[in-house]
């Protein structure tokens, strides 16, 4: 009987620990492997300083940034898949972790699934080797603000800083020419009520934003191709 209750008790813990993942990072628990590979989701809107409304679905930066250096710390996990289908949000927070995979000293390649909206885009090219599905999007327009704003020449200042912080970003780190960026950026032609361009899987590539075309065999084979790249290079 004893052992029967210990049994019990044992996968009432996991089910309880599953169902706080699932609340704090939204995400079960997957039967543990051994891999090599970290697999790290950017889903819906970027939540920064502001918490956003509760029927929002939102990827809290400040869950983002642990799990980023955790990587980077592990002896185990040798590289990073970043999957992205995002609807943008808080551009400070977004950039700020574009900035850390940047960084990162192990291989990294990302994917985009859906959509990368606005700030999806530093973060798409922020990877060592970038991939877009068929049906993926990337849509790309000027920042803005919701609230109140200020209309002194202070506030046009700051918005193109802000800007020109995005736009040295992906360029830096695609082969996307500044010109075209910014003229894709400013276009009042191809949205409804709005500024920019929507760019569909190969128009991404075209443009030289994305890399390639591809889906998760793909990205998973180009990534562990970088890491034994970089294994031989260190070892020679």
């Amino acid at each position: 009987m004893g052992g029967k209750n210990s049994e019990e008790h044992e996968k009432q813990v996991v089910e309880e620990k599953n169902t706080e993942t699932l609340k704090d990072l939204g995400q079960i628990r997957v039967p543990d492997t051994k891999s090599n590979i970290y697999a790290m989701t950017i889903i819906g809107q970027i939540e920064g300083h502001i918490i956003l409304p509760p029927q929002n679905k939102a990827t809290k930066y400040e869950h983002i940034i642990p799990q980023i250096v955790a990587v980077e710390e592990s002896n185990e996990i040798e590289g990073l898949l970043l999957i992205l289908n995002t609807v943008g949000g808080d551009v400070e927070a977004g950039l700020a972790i574009a900035e850390l995979i940047n960084s990162m000293s192990k291989p990294t390649v990302s994917i985009v699934l859906g959509g990368g909206h606005s700030i999806g885009v530093p973060l798409a090219v922020s990877t060592d080797y970038s991939f877009i599905a068929p049906t993926a999007t990337m849509t790309i327009h000027p920042i803005r603000m919701n609230g109140l704003i200020i209309g002194v020449p202070q506030t046009y200042d700051y918005f193109n800083k802000m800007q020109e912080r995005i736009i040295n970003f992906i360029v830096e780190h695609s082969n996307i020419k500044r010109p075209t960026l910014k003229k894709l950026m400013f276009t009042t032609s191809e949205l409804a009520n709005d500024v920019g361009t929507v760019l569909v899987g190969a128009e991404a590539v075209k443009y030289g934003l994305i890399q390639e075309i591809g889906g998760l065999k793909d990205a998973l084979s180009k990534l562990r191709e970088i890491i034994d790249e970089r294994k031989a290079r260190k070892e020679s």
